[in-house]
């Protein structure tokens, strides 16, 4: 593998180019002008670059103890000094780049930003683990909707918060063993691999009938079907996980509902009140 492959490896591409996608969806959704799009899209690509990076940095001996062959750092092309580099810079980037939205966007990105690196050390082997994740996720709408001159719900930031806690057990399920073999201890070690599962689909599901309830009036009629096919998708993750614990197919099922749910959100309209 090249180096800069390697590179684009160690950042967790998947999860960085959806979060991003999510992001210049919902911006272009409530009509931010395709400069704002671009800059809330790149104020929140560089803080997912600086989270893989920092984390694969940090996981690195880990990694290694288990042999992860497939991770750039632990099996030796890149350093972990060059990849602490690219994730400090990808972060001063991304402090940079949110205030492009407005101050109290800006502001919004660095929380989520700590808290998404607080994830990566300390928080990763403690059972507090969900919380950044739910802090991150819940602040990214606040980012895109205060970026937009507009006020976030409270519906939208639970959505928010929701989809993340659910990412987060479904996220640490391939790796589960490893994790518990190299001391990491967060909260779906606690519960086990059947409860992470649990908790994540009903977390995922509760995030989707937020954005159906949250707004004022009855819920669209195509929320239904997107419920339904949520459903779907979530269901063929769990198949995946129990044919193969290693599989990554339940983290790409997550990934499948939260864009699902951004199209259910700009189809049905976006009404924030």
């Amino acid at each position: 593998m090249s180096v800069a492959r390697s590179i684009v490896r160690a950042s967790h591409p998947e999860p960085a180019v959806a979060v991003t996608a999510v992001a210049a969806l919902l911006s272009f959704g409530l009509g931010r002008p395709w400069p704002g799009v671009v800059a809330a899209a790149a104020t929140v690509l560089a803080s997912q670059l600086s989270i893989g990076w920092i984390n694969d940095a940090l996981d690195a001996p880990r990694d290694a103890l288990v042999g992860r062959s497939d991770k750039p750092v632990a099996s030796g092309v890149l350093s972990r000094r060059l990849v602490v580099v690219l994730g400090a810079c990808a972060a001063l980037l991304c402090a940079s780049l949110g205030f492009l939205s407005g101050v109290t966007a800006g502001f919004v990105a660095l929380v989520a930003l700590v808290s998404a690196l607080l994830y990566d050390w300390p928080l990763k082997s403690t059972p507090v683990s969900v919380l950044p994740y739910a802090v991150s996720f819940a602040c990214l709408p606040a980012f895109v909707v205060l970026g937009a001159g507009l006020d976030p719900p409270l519906w939208l930031l639970f959505a928010g918060g929701l989809l993340g806690a659910g990412a987060h057990f479904v996220n640490t399920l391939p790796d589960l063993d490893d994790d518990v073999r190299t001391g990491v201890r967060g909260l779906p070690h606690l519960i086990g691999r059947r409860g992470s599962l649990g908790a994540a689909a009903v977390l995922l599901l509760l995030a989707t009938v937020f954005l159906a309830f949250g707004p004022p009036g009855p819920p669209p009629l195509l929320f239904w079907p997107t419920l339904a096919v949520a459903l779907i998708v979530l269901s063929a993750g769990v198949y995946a996980m129990r044919r193969d614990p290693r599989s990554r197919v339940p983290f790409l099922s997550v990934i499948a509902v939260a864009l699902i749910d951004v199209a259910f959100l700009l189809v049905s309209g976006l009404n924030l009140e």
